[in-house]
């Protein structure tokens, strides 16, 4: 009706990382409180593997561009290797996505990879490593995570669901990234939705300037989440759904 103004509906999708399920959104998702919510399970993190799907970082970016596309206006949110595929699809432009929010910086010729990641992409070590991990009770897989920051909380959950599908998932998109700062970088400059980069002070795999570097290549936001770590949206959920809804607010002004 003449006169009165619609607001458009948008979708926040949120895509979690590795060795996560979809069960790590819940605490923000509940503090988000937002109608429209979807979060994209990447194939083999909780879900079976598609027939003929292999697990490699160009079919995962295929995947979610795929999954965005279906969803009409998209609030992306990523975390980790979500926020990675999410940076490879925004390269593209998709009109769709009208905001983008991630916890990971920008690649280049600089980037290195952690040292359990070196482990996953070894031939070898990777598969002895996975095999250990399968083998062991669900409380020592969930005493790992806590070593590596997951909070005690959020890390039963997430131990329950690594499965044999998981560690193949995660040692085939790890050993096709060997090179991903080179491949994948210089499509970062083409990024023109406006966004958010939130950076937590206690983030164990954090490399000092790479989320400062990426906000200035983009255009983007830079949120300092001080008291949260690589697993942000468990540690202070309210803190990071205050970012990201006061961001998504000054969109629509």
């Amino acid at each position: 009706m003449p006169g009165i103004a619609t607001v458009r509906a948008v979708t926040v999708a949120l895509v979690h990382g590795v060795p996560e399920t979809t069960v790590v959104w819940e605490p923000l998702v509940g503090e988000l409180g937002h109608e429209d919510v979807a979060c994209l399970p990447l194939p083999g993190f909780g879900t079976p593997l598609p027939d003929g799907f292999e697990p490699t970082m160009d079919a995962y970016a295929a995947w979610l561009a795929d999954e965005l596309a279906r969803l009409g206006d998209v609030d992306l949110v990523g975390h980790d290797w979500g926020a990675l595929l999410s940076l490879r699809v925004l390269a593209d432009r998709p009109a769709n996505v009208r905001s983008w929010a991630v916890d990971a910086g920008d690649l280049g010729e600089d980037f290195r990879w952690h040292d359990l990641a070196l482990v996953w992409q070894t031939p070898g070590e990777g598969e002895a490593f996975m095999d250990g991990l399968l083998a062991a009770p669900i409380e020592e897989r969930a005493a790992l995570l806590v070593a590596s920051g997951v909070p005690a909380e959020g890390a039963h959950p997430m131990a329950a669901c690594f499965d044999a599908t998981m560690a193949a998932a995660i040692l085939g998109l790890y050993r096709s990234a060997t090179e991903i700062g080179t491949t994948w970088d210089a499509g970062l400059d083409a990024i023109e939705a406006p966004g958010l980069v939130l950076a937590s002070g206690r983030d164990p795999f954090r490399a000092p300037g790479r989320a400062e570097r990426l906000a200035r290549r983009t255009g983007a936001q830079l949120v300092e989440l001080p008291d949260a770590g690589h697993w942000w949206m468990l540690e202070d959920p309210g803190a990071a759904a205050a970012a990201l809804s006061q961001f998504w607010a000054a969109l629509e002004r």
